[in-house]
């Protein structure tokens, strides 16, 4: 019986978000019951991703509001459920795998829990990464790779997104807190993720991360970027995050990565190309591309594999030569990013075939 109850909550956390799916070897399932008690998921299965007053769910369920308020709130507390607060008052919402559960536990992930998640990416979660084509998270170029001009969009300049935001918080990485947990860590920066909005009001609320203001965010993510890290904030015109990531360690560019063209699973508006002539054959760009996209050729020149580029210009700032450049795509390849994230959510579920 408890098992047809977890059985019930991977099925519904497979309907949103990214999904959660079923693995020959169950390893889902271990990983609900570590973080879900029987209480927790039979309340979490009355809720829905909208959030909520305690008074209506109880309404709704047939639940004294004490009882709700008290249950709801000890479950935010500890990862499972979204709260925001306002005031005096509270709602709260359920939460996909990712972002939500897995990321709400960065503060309380021991190895069991980081080495059931590893291996659930490797049976499971990879695909379902890979199969949403670029809706979650997109690559925004390092800032010193392109020439910011009114022709660069300010959804692709990752300082312009943290300009418009008033909250800021940054977060450790919680894949690079998955590895190090498992003594596998890269060493690269780990508090390198932003909250914005009522993320970041969540993630301050739990003490999942520290507020900062605009220049120290600069700094941090200035410092991520000359550490090799992919910035990649959520697909939507105003994203409720934007993370530093790492092909070692990210649970999104490990999936995609694996698969022949990776290009064709980003959102990217970029594009790196080699001057030819300028290429000294140091291979610095190839240490740096997340995505293996670079190699020599029998000239000992660099060459770019387009199917393989996202575009993040990484290795524009380590070539001494000034013989990588990055581009933007042709016009009719270009993206414009849904303008919310409640509009990412659909088109990943269109995308996904659950609605």
């Amino acid at each position: 019986m408890a098992d047809e109850l977890y059985r019930s909550l991977q099925q519904r956390l497979d309907m949103y978000s990214l999904g959660f799916p079923e693995t020959e070897s169950g390893i889902e399932i271990m990983i609900l019951k570590k973080l879900f008690s029987h209480e927790d998921a039979e309340m979490f299965l009355k809720l829905s991703p909208k959030i909520e007053e305690p008074e209506s769910i109880a309404v709704r369920i047939g639940m004294q509001v004490d009882e709700v308020s008290r249950r709801l709130e000890d479950m935010a507390g500890r990862g499972l459920l979204f709260r925001l607060k306002k005031g005096e008052s509270a709602r709260y919402g359920a939460i996909p795998f990712m972002h939500g559960l897995y990321e709400f536990h960065v503060k309380e992930l021991d190895r069991e829990l980081a080495t059931m998640v590893e291996q659930y990416f490797r049976e499971g979660f990879n695909n379902a990464i890979a199969g949403v084509n670029g809706l979650f998270i997109r690559t925004v170029p390092v800032g010193k790779s392109i020439t910011v001009t009114p022709q660069v969009a300010p959804y692709d300049d990752a300082r312009a997104i943290l300009e418009k935001n008033e909250t800021i918080v940054v977060t450790d990485c919680i894949c690079r807190k998955t590895k190090k947990t498992q003594d596998m860590g890269c060493g690269k920066p780990m508090e390198a993720c932003f909250m914005f909005g009522s993320m970041a009001k969540y993630y301050l609320d739990n003490g999942l991360g520290r507020q900062v203001d605009f220049i120290e965010a600069v700094s941090i993510l200035e410092k991520a970027q000359e550490a090799g890290l992919v910035t990649q904030p959520g697909t939507a015109l105003n994203p409720a995050g934007m993370c530093n990531c790492c092909g070692d360690c990210c649970g999104v560019l490990g999936a995609i990565k694996k698969f022949p063209k990776p290009a064709d699973m980003v959102f990217s508006n970029y594009q790196a190309a080699i001057k030819a002539e300028n290429c000294t054959g140091c291979e610095a760009c190839l240490e740096r591309c997340q995505m293996e996209a670079i190699s020599m050729s029998p000239d000992c020149t660099a060459s770019v594999n387009l199917d393989r580029c996202i575009g993040c210009g990484l290795c524009v700032t380590a070539c001494p030569a000034d013989a990588v450049v990055l581009a933007a795509k042709p016009a009719s390849q270009r993206k414009v990013p849904p303008a919310t994230s409640g509009e990412q959510m659909m088109m990943i579920a269109k995308n996904r075939g659950v609605i």
